[in-house]
């Protein structure tokens, strides 16, 4: 499976529209921490394909989707099923703590 790269553009159709749960990651390339959770989004994306869509979503790249999802700190994951956001994580997390928030809402 595959992090797929989330833009102001495909937000709608990529994480709204889709059908199954949607880990979003929204970083910076300024963002230490953020750089930490790359490596976790590539292990998700593997680890949980066919039931868990990953992207990543530049925060400084796409202002209109970072303004409307109210992002205060980064790195924000956020988790979205059928376009409802159903939970949000602010900070870096060990592998575990991903696993958990991630299982909690399969």
């Amino acid at each position: 499976m595959t992090v797929h790269q989330l833009t102001d553009a495909n937000f709608q159709v990529d994480v709204l529209d889709a059908s199954e749960l949607v880990l979003v990651d929204v970083w910076a390339a300024w963002c230490g921490p953020c750089r930490l959770m790359a490596p976790l989004m590539e292990w998700a994306s593997s680890s949980y394909g066919g039931r868990v869509r990953v992207g990543k979503l530049e925060a400084d790249a796409n202002p209109l989707i970072r303004d409307q999802l109210q992002i205060k700190g980064l790195p924000t994951l956020l988790l979205f099923q059928s376009g409802v956001e159903v939970a949000r994580q602010e900070g870096a997390m060990a592998k575990a703590q991903l696993q958990a928030f991630l299982d909690a809402h399969l």
